[in-house]
């Protein structure tokens, strides 16, 4: 098996990290790149976390601006993008979750609660479809009876019998002759 160095180093992501100098910052500070027994995340792990919740917000966001996502649902993800930084700054608020609910490994707490989330959009989003299904049978069926009864109009005018000089929409002759 492949471990996350590995990993990291097969995709290049090491060599992203050294040429922005993220490690000689991380070593600046003191953190150490190692994981610890609880299975914390790295720091490199934590930035890049924070790095892609920084873009899906200002994803969101362009959406939002260009009239591609409705407020309601930016509103949602927007939400869950600040949470998933907030994790990405303040991982001990993800460990203390963890041991909090009786997760030994604080990563499988952020999989469980993301998946959770992730239903209950399911959910919100089939809901959503059902309710505008019925509002498009509706609208299809009034539709087709609005064309019905212009048929039938149309039908009826056609047949009504006209005297040669009759336009339509002309205003029917005085009965009584003109004495001109």
């Amino acid at each position: 098996m492949i471990g996350l160095t590995g990993l990291f180093a097969s995709v290049g992501v090491d060599s992203l990290f050294a040429s922005v100098g993220v490690d000689s910052l991380f070593a600046s500070v003191g953190v150490d790149d190692r994981l610890d027994e609880i299975g914390e995340m790295t720091p490199r792990t934590h930035l890049l976390v924070m790095i892609g919740a920084v873009v899906c917000i200002g994803f969101i966001l362009r959406l939002v601006r260009r009239h591609g996502l409705r407020s309601k649902y930016a509103l949602l993800w927007l939400t869950l993008a600040v949470v998933v930084a907030v994790l990405g700054v303040f991982p001990g608020v993800l460990v203390a979750v963890s041991r909090l609910v009786g997760i030994q490994y604080p990563p499988a707490t952020f999989l469980a609660v993301g998946v959770g989330a992730l239903i209950l959009i399911v959910i919100q989003f089939s809901w959503e479809i059902s309710r505008l299904e019925e509002r498009t049978r509706v609208l299809a069926e009034s539709a087709a009876l609005l064309a019905a009864e212009v048929e039938r109009l149309r039908a009826s005018v056609e047949d009504e019998p006209q005297a040669p000089g009759d336009a339509p929409g002309a205003v029917p002759p005085d009965d009584e002759p003109s004495s001109t």
